[in-house]
């Protein structure tokens, strides 16, 4: 039996995904081999030797302990693009609320007093204080064309808004996703300065944290609307309130309340809903579910954060799945053990991703114990399993 350690309440239909003959589940496990987990903080947590891997059920990975668990060999999976949906329709929502003003509306309405008759004058006098404007023709500028910000740029264009987007990293699959209507830029600022919207999607680094600043916002059209549903640190809060202040940007829509932001008349602050669908979290279960299974299985890696993607069919008697750190002749000395235990390799896929591989080997006889043994001595070699 397998036994995978529950973090969080993770969807029942990810967790039927990994049937109960070969896995134990639940939140007491011990020596676990895979966790999967939402929101809770790993970074100080103590996790077992016996762990192969780690299946965050959403996008972000800031609370999994990554680059220790690539150290140890850990597989990080995540579910990149299974709550796409979910945050597109809150990103269009934000955008139309901010230029509705739909918010200060609704405080308004909701603290009318006096009569039916009363309210109903109140009401048309006081409407002209909430006059918004449309989106067909204005400009939206995304920066990062991933899984949501496809979505995003592609619904923006279907309600007749014109998009420009940058993402120097844009894969294969989302640019054919991609609408052909929508201009890429070359780079953030060429966005910047011709959007009268900007949308966020790029993950919190060293590179995106404070993007949006002070002199950003300065050549950014006036009454620009800036929505962040990324990650909170990519907007300096400080600058865009100043920039809300000073007239030069018209509202702030994001998904991270602070003290600076969540009572100012020009910011609309959500409590981080972006992925708080039921769909999204089943889709998101699901995703990492698989992923785990077929790892732990298989030994395959699909959509993780810090081993690189490795997939091939079964074949052979046995397969060999080795993390190791990204040296030359890691493969030869791997072959050469296995010449000499007599053991033929049938099939072998090997990847890299910046200072680890991956390796998986089909072969066409057991491994002896000493030859594991042998293998797994190796200068380098993170973690080594047979499949």
């Amino acid at each position: 039996m397998y036994k995978i350690h529950t973090l969080n309440a993770i969807s029942n239909k990810g967790l039927e995904r990994l049937p109960t003959d070969k896995y134990d589940i639940g939140a007491e496990i011990e020596d676990a081999d895979a966790i999967l987990v939402r929101s809770a903080k790993m970074h100080d947590m103590d996790l077992p030797e016996s762990l192969l891997a780690i299946g965050r059920a959403g996008a972000g990975v800031n609370n999994v302990p990554v680059d220790r668990m690539t150290d140890k060999g850990v597989v990080v999976f995540n579910a990149p693009g299974a709550n796409a949906n979910a945050v597109k329709e809150l990103v269009i929502a934000g955008m139309l609320m901010s230029i509705r003003n739909i918010g200060p509306a609704w405080d308004f309405a909701r603290n009318l007093e006096g009569s039916d008759e009363e309210i109903h004058k109140a009401t048309e006098a006081g409407k002209k204080n909430f006059k918004g404007f449309e989106l067909p023709g204005r400009t939206l500028g995304i920066i990062g064309l991933g899984a949501i910000g496809v979505r995003v740029a592609n619904s923006a264009k279907a309600l007749g808004m014109r998009v420009i987007g940058f993402d120097p990293g844009i894969s294969v699959e989302r640019a054919w996703e991609l609408s052909p209507d929508v201009h890429q830029a070359g780079s953030v600022d060429e966005v910047l300065a011709k959007a009268d919207f900007v949308s966020l999607h790029v993950p919190l680094v060293e590179q995106t944290k404070d993007l949006i600043n002070a002199e950003r916002l300065a050549f950014m059209k006036d009454n620009v609307v800036v929505l962040n549903f990324a990650r909170d640190g990519i907007v300096n809060e400080q600058a865009m309130v100043d920039a809300l202040d000073n007239g030069k940007a018209l509202s702030y829509v994001c998904d991270f309340p602070t003290n600076l932001t969540k009572n100012h008349p020009k910011c609309l602050t959500l409590p981080h809903l972006g992925a708080s669908t039921d769909e999204a979290e089943d889709n998101c279960a699901i995703m990492v579910a698989d992923q785990v299974r077929d790892y732990i299985e298989n030994g395959n890696i699909k959509n993780s954060v810090n081993l690189p993607h490795v997939q091939m069919a079964r074949s052979g008697a046995q397969r060999i799945a080795i993390a190791n750190l990204n040296r030359p002749d890691m493969v030869g000395q791997i072959s050469h053990i296995l010449g000499k235990a007599g053991v033929n390799i049938e099939h072998l896929v090997n990847e890299s991703r910046d200072k680890v591989a991956y390796t998986l080997l089909d072969v066409d006889r057991e491994v002896p114990e000493a030859t594991r043994d042998e293998l797994a001595a190796i200068d380098g070699v993170l973690r080594l399993r047979l499949i």
